[in-house]
């Protein structure tokens, strides 16, 4: 049976209360990786992935969930501005739905309307070259991805 694929807060139940969670900002050409401590508490990049075949894309996935003893994984939805969801969104799902044929690890859904263009933005602001941005964007705006994802899943508890 596929794992579930739900919105964050749906995702939340299927996950135990402790464990890492695997943050994704899937690109065209790369996957970026985050991951959280077992507490949920802060979002750190853990690579970036040069994408080939879903099949080579989501073993690398899966040996770093079973590395970091992941409790599930958080992938970044690029919604569009107006709230549509155009080509990239369905890609994404699509690939949620592939990945949820290999894991029972509950698959959250994260709006990360502008998460790219915010990570941009704050790497300029360090002085950051045009050639190490590029190969560090995805997975900083996984950590960007995570991180909003633990802060939202910190208020839901109250503990904010």
């Amino acid at each position: 049976m596929p794992a579930p694929i739900l919105p964050l807060i749906d995702a939340v139940t299927h996950w135990p209360a402790r464990g890492a969670l695997i943050g994704l900002d899937l690109g065209t050409k790369t996957i970026g990786v985050a991951v959280s401590d077992p507490d949920r508490r802060l979002a750190t990049g853990v690579e970036t992935i040069q994408r080939k075949a879903f099949k080579a894309d989501a073993a690398r996935l899966l040996a770093i969930s079973g590395e970091r003893h992941a409790a599930g994984f958080v992938l970044g939805l690029p919604i569009n501005m107006d709230g549509s969801e155009g080509p990239r969104a369905q890609s994404t799902r699509a690939f949620a739905r592939n990945l949820s044929n290999l894991t029972d690890l509950a698959i959250g859904l994260w709006d990360e309307r502008l998460s790219t263009a915010a990570v941009e933005r704050e790497l300029i602001g360090m002085d950051v070259s045009r050639a190490r941005r590029a190969d560090v964007i995805d997975e900083h705006a996984a950590i960007f991805i995570l991180q909003g994802a633990l802060d939202r899943l910190k208020k839901l508890r109250g503990d904010a």
